[in-house]
C-alpha cells in the first residue's frame, strides 16, 4: 500500500536515555502537531535526525532506539558530531538561515560547509530511497534538506514529492550572492510542489529560477524536461483549539491553583490596576529584531514620558543556536541594553523591562498570553512567526492588541493587527501609544475577525492543504501536454519508419537538434550531429529536409557542403541536395526600412539584445537580458510592431527569447506542406521546439507523426524533454 513519508531535519519527538533504556517522548511544536492528520497509521513513515549523534549513542541500544522510533511510526538518519557541525551548525544556520533573512553580513559561504551539507542532504535521500517505494508521496520539510528533492528524483523518477520552506525565500539579489545558488535551486525543482508561506516568498523563487536557470515559468508553474512543477503559498496556521482551550481552562482556574508566574503577574496587576503589560516572546535570533524592539522601547518612553510607571514589557527570549559566535554576540548585546535602560529608568516601584532568557513550559506561555495587554512582535525578517496567531489565540473576550512587523510572513494574513515598520522607531512610539488607549470595542472588533480566520484555517488545513495539492498534481494531467514519447512509443514510431517506404522529414534546428547559445552564430554543429544527419540524410527512401528560421548565409555555411535538403527563413529560401538557395515564396522587403529603427531603439533600451537581419525577415533577439526585463520590452515592441505593420502583410512571431518580423504568407507549416505535396510519402515526421514550428505541427495531415521538445503548449501529438532525446529518437530512425 501507497504510504505518505514525511522528512525534517529533526523527529517529532525526542528521545531520552535512562538507566541504559531508551523513551521517545512526542514533541509538541508546531510542525509535529500540524501534521498528525498526515501522520497518522501505518500508511505514514517520518524520517529525520533523532538528536543523538553516532558519538552520544551507545552502539548497544541502536536496536533500542530504532524500535522506539518505529512505535512512533519513525525511523532515523544517523549524523556524527563534526556532520552535525558542518551541516546544521554551519551551512544551515550560518550561510542559509542569515542569508535567506537578509542578514547578508552575516552569512558565511565556506566550501567545507557547502560539501558536509551535500553529504547530509545526500544520507537524508538514501533513507527516503530505502524506506520507500516509486508510489509513495514523499513531503520534505525546510532549508536543511533543500538537495533532499532532486537527490530522490534521480532514483525515483516517477515518485510524487512535495517540499515546504518554512522561512522567507530572499528576493533574486540576496539570493544571487550564493555561491551554490543553481544546485539550490536545481535540488528544489526536483519536487513536483514547492510551498512557501506567502505570495512573496513564491514570486521570489520563481524569479531565480528564471534569471538563474533560465527555465520557462509561466504563472506559478516551472516547465522542466517531461515535467511541469507548481508552486504556491501555503500560509501556517497553528492549533487554534489547543490554544483557545488552555485558555479557557487558564482562565477557570481557582486562585490557589494558579502557576507561580501566574501568581506574580495577578499580583502586579491588583498593585497596579492601570499598567499596562507588553509582551514580547521570541527565540534570541537576530532576525528577530529584538535589540531594536528594546532600544524602540527606550524611544517610546521618552517620546511619552507620561507612560513611565504605566507600561511593562515582558521580554521572553528563548535560547537558540548558542553555540553559533553572532548568537553569543546577540545575547551579550540584549543583556546590556536590558541593564543599562533599567538601570536608568527604573524607579522604586517600577522596573520598565523585566527579562527572561529561558524556555518556557507551555502552561506558563498561556499564562503570558492571557495576562498581557499587547503582544508587540518586531521581527526584522520572519517566515511566518506563529506567536502573533498564538497570542490571537487565547484572546478569549477578544481583548489585546497585536502590534506586528509587516516583515512577518503572518502580517499578509492579520491585517488587522497594527502593523509597523521595525526599522521605524517614531511609527513604532506612536503605534504603542495607540495600543494603549484603544478602546476595548476596537479591540474585540479587529480580535474577531483575527480569530475567525485563525479558526477557520488552522494548521491541520495547512497541512492538508498542501497534501491535497500534491495528490492533485500527482493525478492531474495537462489536457494540453503532448504524449510522452516512451521507451514502448518509440518503439512504435520506429517500426512505422522501418516498414515505411518512402519517408519525409522535418528537423528544426535550435532548440531541437542542439541547444541555444547566448550568440546564435556560436550555436554551431558538432561532429556527432553531422554524423547522424549523414545516416539519415543518405538512407535510401528517405528525404530530409533541415527547416529552420535561421538566414541562408549562415546555414549554407554549415550544411551546404553536406548537401542536406534546407527550408530557412522560416520558408523563404530552399536549397536541395546542395544546390544554391533560391526563393520558395515571393516575398516583399520594403517594410524592413520602416521596421528596422524600431527595433534599434529596443535594442538601445534594453541591454543584452540584439537584431539579426536576414534577407525577408528581422529578428529581435532578448536571450542575454534580464529575463523579466526582456519579457516587459517584448510585450511592448509586440504592441509597438501589431500598430505598425497594419495592412503591410507582415507578421510578428514569439519565439523562444526572440521575436521576429515577417512576411505573413511564409511560414514552416506552408513550406512543409509544399514539400510533402511533391511526392507520395507513407511516413511523416516533423519536430521542433519553438511557435513557428506550430504552424507545421497544425498544417500537416493527422498521420503525421509531429513531435514538440520541451513541455509547453503544443498542437504536435508527441513530445521529448530535450535535445538529448531528440538526438536518441533520431538515433533510432539512422539504425540500419
Amino acid at each position: 500500500m501507497a504510504k505518505t513519508i514525511i522528512i525534517s531535519n529533526r523527529l517529532p519527538v525526542q528521545l531520552q536515555i535512562n538507566n541504559g533504556s531508551i523513551s521517545a517522548i512526542p514533541s509538541v511544536g508546531g510542525l509535529a502537531t500540524g501534521m498528525k492528520s498526515v501522520h497518522s497509521g501505518s500508511e505514514s513513515l517520518w524520517i529525520g535526525w533523532s538528536g543523538l549523534t553516532d558519538e552520544d549513542t551507545p552502539p548497544e541500544l541502536e536496536g533500542d532506539i530504532d524500535k522506539a522510533l518505529k512505535e512512533n511510526g519513525c525511523a532515523k538518519v544517523k549524523l556524527n558530531a563534526q556532520e552535525v557541525d558542518g551541516f546544521y551548525f554551519g551551512f544551515s544556520n550560518r550561510t542559509i538561515w542569515p542569508l535567506f533573512h537578509y542578514f547578508l553580513k552575516y552569512s558565511e559561504f565556506e566550501l567545507d560547509f557547502w560539501n558536509t551539507y551535500k553529504a547530509v542532504n545526500q544520507k537524508f535521500a538514501d533513507a527516503i530511497i530505502e524506506q520507500s517505494d516509486e508510489d509513495d508521496t514523499i513531503w520534505v520539510h525546510d532549508y536543511q534538506l533543500m538537495l533532499v528533492p532532486q537527490m530522490v528524483r534521480e532514483k525515483r523518477p516517477n515518485t510524487s514529492i512535495g517540499f515546504f520552506l518554512h522561512i522567507p525565500f530572499p528576493s533574486y539579489e540576496i539570493f544571487r550572492t550564493l555561491p551554490w545558488r543553481e544546485e539550490i535551486l536545481e535540488g528544489l525543482l526536483g519536487s513536483d510542489l514547492i510551498g512557501f508561506h506567502t505570495y512573496d516568498y513564491e514570486r521570489h523563487f520563481l524569479s531565480s529560477v528564471r534569471r538563474l536557470l533560465g527555465m520557462e515559468v509561466s504563472f506559478n508553474e516551472i516547465f522542466m524536461d517531461n515535467r511541469v512543477i507548481k508552486v504556491d503559498s501555503f500560509p501556517m496556521g497553528i492549533d487554534y483549539k489547543k490554544f483557545r482551550d488552555a485558555a479557557l481552562v487558564q482562565g477557570e482556574r481557582k486562585k490557589d491553583n494558579r502557576s507561580d508566574l501566574q501568581q506574580r503577574l495577578d499580583d502586579h496587576k491588583a498593585s497596579a490596576p492601570d499598567t499596562k503589560l507588553i509582551l514580547s516572546i521570541d527565540r534570541l535570533d537576530y532576525s528577530k529584531g529584538i535589540a531594536k524592539r528594546i532600544n524602540a522601547f527606550e524611544y517610546f518612553l521618552n517620546k511619552y514620558p507620561e507612560y513611565k510607571e504605566k507600561v511593562r514589557l515582558i521580554i521572553l527570549a528563548v535560547p537558540s543556536r548558542s553555540n553559533v559566535p553572532q548568537y553569543q554576540l546577540l545575547k551579550k548585546e540584549i543583556d546590556e541594553l536590558v541593564g543599562r535602560i533599567n538601570g536608568e529608568l527604573s524607579t522604586v516601584n517600577w522596573t520598565p523591562i523585566w527579562y527572561f532568557y529561558r524556555s518556557l513550559p507551555f502552561e506558563n506561555l498561556i499564562d503570558l498570553y492571557t495576562s498581557s495587554d499587547i503582544a508587540w512582535l518586531t521581527p526584522l525578517r520572519d517566515g511566518m512567526n506563529l506567536v502573533a496567531k498564538e497570542y490571537i489565540a487565547t484572546r478569549t473576550d477578544k481583548s489585546g492588541v497585536l502590534i506586528l512587523s509587516e516583515m512577518a510572513g503572518s502580517a499578509y494574513e492579520m491585517n488587522e493587527a497594527l502593523l509597523i515598520n521595525p526599522n521605524n522607531f517614531e511609527q513604532q512610539a506612536d503605534t504603542l501609544r495607540q495600543a494603549i488607549t484603544m478602546p476595548l470595542e476596537e479591540q474585540q472588533s479587529r480580535n474577531t475577525f483575527l480569530q475567525k480566520r485563525l479558526e477557520r484555517y488552522n494548521v491541520e488545513v495547512w497541512a492538508n492543504e498542501f497534501m491535497s495539492a500534491l495528490n492533485q498534481k500527482k493525478t492531474a494531467g495537462h489536457a494540453y501536454i503532448s504524449q510522452k514519447i516512451t521507451n514502448e512509443c518509440l518503439n512504435t514510431i520506429s517500426k512505422e519508419y522501418a516498414d515505411s517506404s518512402k519517408r519525409l522529414l522535418f528537423l528544426d534546428y535550435d532548440g531541437t537538434l542542439a541547444g541555444f547559445h547566448k550568440d546564435p552564430q556560436k550555436a554551431l554543429p558538432d561532429e556527432e550531429l553531422y554524423a547522424l544527419l549523414d545516416q539519415l540524410h543518405e538512407q535510401d527512401n528517405t528525404t530530409l529536409f533541415l527547416i529552420s528560421g535561421r538566414d541562408k548565409q549562415t546555414f549554407g555555411r554549415w550544411f551546404l557542403p553536406k548537401k542536406y535538403n534546407m527550408i530557412v527563413e522560416h520558408g523563404v529560401w530552399i536549397s536541395k541536395d546542395g544546390e544554391d538557395f533560391k526563393l520558395l515564396e515571393n516575398v516583399k522587403s520594403e517594410w524592413m526600412e520602416k521596421i528596422k529603427p524600431v527595433l534599434e531603439s529596443f535594442v538601445d533600451r534594453t541591454p543584452g539584445s540584439f537584431i539579426e537581419e536576414k534577407n525577408y525577415s528581422m529578428a529581435w533577439h532578448y536571450r542575454n537580458t534580464d529575463p523579466d526585463f526582456g519579457e516587459k520590452r517584448a510585450t511592448e515592441l509586440n504592441t509597438v510592431l501589431t500598430s505598425l505593420i497594419g495592412n503591410d502583410d507582415i507578421s510578428v512571431l514569439n519565439g523562444n527569447k526572440v521575436m521576429e518580423v515577417k512576411s505573413s504568407n511564409v511560414n514552416k507549416g506552408r513550406a512543409a506542406v509544399r514539400m510533402l505535396g511533391e511526392d507520395d510519402y507513407d511516413f511523416v515526421f516533423a519536430i521542433g521546439d519553438d511557435w513557428t514550428d506550430e504552424f507545421m505541427f497544425q498544417e500537416l495531415p493527422d498521420s503525421a507523426i509531429t513531435v514538440k521538445v520541451g513541455l509547453k503548449k503544443t498542437q504536435a501529438k508527441y513530445h521529448v524533454e530535450n535535445t538529448k532525446r531528440v538526438r536518441e529518437l533520431l538515433k533510432r530512425f539512422a539504425k540500419p
